[in-house]
């Protein structure tokens, strides 16, 4: 069994290889004053070079959940994942309301996928 921590503090890592899956902590937006599209914009970029960092990439997702704010914001979630997530390639995907460790935070997600 093979198990690889990367960008590791006291707390967390930022992502955990085991065996050939890869598992990233819950990722927010770059600009967490912006509105609800451009802070998934900037989350799904940073999932997209974590998953690179270790070999892996969207098209290898295999499961995401992803936490809004308010579901009010579901729609717009989805007009910017739609275009995101590879045709055809799409992860087992949970979505829920939740309060957010910031109030300007809008969006989380937290990806499985393999290398």
């Amino acid at each position: 069994m093979s198990i690889e921590r990367f960008q590791t503090n006291a707390r967390m890592s930022k992502i955990v290889k085991h065996n050939d899956t890869v598992y990233l902590c819950g990722q927010v937006a770059k600009n967490r004053n912006a509105d609800i599209s451009e802070q998934v914009i900037g989350m799904l970029e940073k999932v997209d070079d974590l998953l690179e960092s270790v070999g892996s990439s969207r098209s290898k997702m295999l499961s995401a959940t992803i936490y809004l704010s308010d579901m009010s914001h579901f729609q717009a979630l989805n007009d910017v994942w739609d275009q995101w997530v590879p045709e055809g390639e799409a992860p087992a995907r949970a979505c829920v309301e939740a309060k957010m460790a910031s109030p300007e935070l809008l969006v989380e997600i937290s990806v499985v996928a393999a290398v």
